[in-house]
């Protein structure tokens, strides 16, 4: 049983590291939860600055529904970083919901939100408890330019682009892989998921901010499709994204196909491994901690209607840092009071896309949007 509100599930990679490191900062006592303790504690003195000043412990843990659920016990809220998620996040979401706490991660996978909100999502809204996969820069903060734009009446077609700078994580990179494997990518057209050709390959894109186009994928039909299928006011969303190393983009076709031919005919263990493998080779150690001059984000939101028009553009820097603030703000903020809405919900859904907006702007990890209303 924890005696710490706030869980977070794989403290010790690079994700989980920087959400600790914010609720330093936001004073929240925390439990810093994982496979070995060795490796918990060694991460939190290395790692996360000023751990000396928090309240928190290190807690070792079998990822098993009943062993979880005896660590969630007395807690308020779990922010899970262990991915793939569509792999090991049902032992973690079931954990949670039978011990009666809050779940949020970090997921970019499409396939694991739509499993979260159809098979889920009902018994945690029953329980009065947030189901929120996906709180994370990666889409959270397109999130927040979509709905500026749809602060304007009459719109119902989001056309998104998410761009970064810089190079995944080790487990990252294995998410993508194994969900380029495993999982097909949708956008949502008239309220219904349509695949995406996967012979489609890359798509330039105009960056708002520079001349060059940039090269984007599908990038697993991201979660914006799954966040606005049960939002009135839009009936269609397709998103894109990418990195903007050219080289790096252009690579990935490859590599994914690569993978997909070598693993199609074994097992699902064997695919694993060989997907671990090819992992490893793309990317097998942590990047170093984000340079804002290096790791910048880019949020590109086209929103129409029959008569209207809205364009939003938001820019930022350390996209894993904005995601470490965006869950330790999650869990901060449910410790005080009841989510916006409680089931499956987006971060926006939950805790409304201003206040989000206003939390990463007073951390300087984005700028002011720019905001285009047309019709």
């Amino acid at each position: 049983m924890s005696d710490k509100p706030v869980i977070v599930y794989g403290a010790s990679g690079y994700t989980g590291r920087l959400v600790c490191e914010y609720l330093r900062q936001f004073n929240v006592p925390f439990l810093a939860a994982g496979r070995s303790a060795d490796r918990l504690t060694a991460s939190m003195d290395a790692h996360v600055p000023g751990i000396e000043t928090a309240q928190y412990n290190v807690a070792e843990v079998s990822h098993d529904v009943e062993s979880l659920t005896d660590l969630f016990k007395g807690a308020a809220v779990v922010c899970n970083t262990v991915g793939p998620f569509s792999k090991y996040g049902p032992e973690v979401v079931e954990a949670c919901l039978a011990a009666g706490v809050h779940y949020v991660d970090t997921t970019g996978e499409q396939d694991w939100l739509i499993t979260c909100d159809e098979q889920y999502g009902a018994d945690f809204a029953a329980a009065g408890l947030l189901l929120s996969p996906g709180l994370a820069q990666m889409y959270t903060t397109g999130e927040i330019a979509a709905q500026l734009c749809l602060e304007s009446p009459g719109l119902d077609t989001l056309d998104i682009a998410v761009f970064w700078g810089g190079s995944p994580t080790i487990a990252s990179t294995r998410t993508i892989l194994v969900n380029a494997a495993t999982a097909a990518a949708h956008y949502l057209e008239q309220n219904s998921y349509v695949p995406f050709d996967p012979a489609q390959g890359l798509v330039p894109l105009v960056v708002p901010g520079q001349h060059e186009l940039a090269l984007s994928l599908p990038w697993g039909g991201t979660s914006h499709p799954v966040w606005f299928k049960h939002d009135p006011r839009v009936a269609n969303v397709k998103a894109q994204g990418g990195v903007f190393n050219a080289a790096l983009m252009n690579g990935v076709p490859q590599i994914v196909a690569g993978a997909l031919e070598a693993t199609k005919d074994m097992s699902p263990e064997d695919r694993d491994t060989a997907l671990d493998a090819t992992a490893a080779q793309v990317m097998n150690q942590m990047p170093p901690r984000e340079n804002p001059r290096v790791n910048k984000s880019l949020d590109s939101v086209h929103a129409s209607g029959p008569l209207g028009r809205a364009h939003c553009v938001i820019h930022g820097n350390q996209n894993y840092a904005q995601t470490g603030l965006l869950q330790a703000y999650a869990a901060y903020a449910l410790l005080q009071q009841q989510p916006k809405q409680v089931g499956f919900a987006s971060g926006c859904q939950a805790f409304g896309h201003r206040e989000l907006l206003g939390v990463l702007r007073s951390f300087g990890l984005v700028s002011e949007p720019v905001l285009t209303v047309q019709g």
